[in-house]
């Protein structure tokens, strides 16, 4: 094999390892969006599901109803 030959298949080797180390950043940045997607799904469906264990428990309260409660008690107190 003459030093040519040899001179191509380095440079080869080289635009190979050079391809694949930009492919590897491309799929390094997609895996990094896709674990944030997952993590807000993740959290999305905890709170699906902690909202259909309260209804299923019937404790469901109604927010103003407490608020209102709350604030008549504390004129209440005072």
């Amino acid at each position: 094999m003459s030093n040519d030959q040899k001179l191509i298949l380095i440079t080869d080797f080289i635009e190979q390892k050079l391809r694949k180390e930009k492919e590897l950043e491309f799929y390094e940045k997609e895996l990094v969006e896709l674990q944030t997607k997952i993590g807000y799904l993740r959290r999305e469906v905890d709170l699906t599901n902690t909202i259909i264990n309260l209804i299923k428990t019937e404790t469901v309260y109604d927010v103003k109803e407490q608020m209102v409660l709350t604030k008549s008690e504390e004129i209440d107190d005072a």
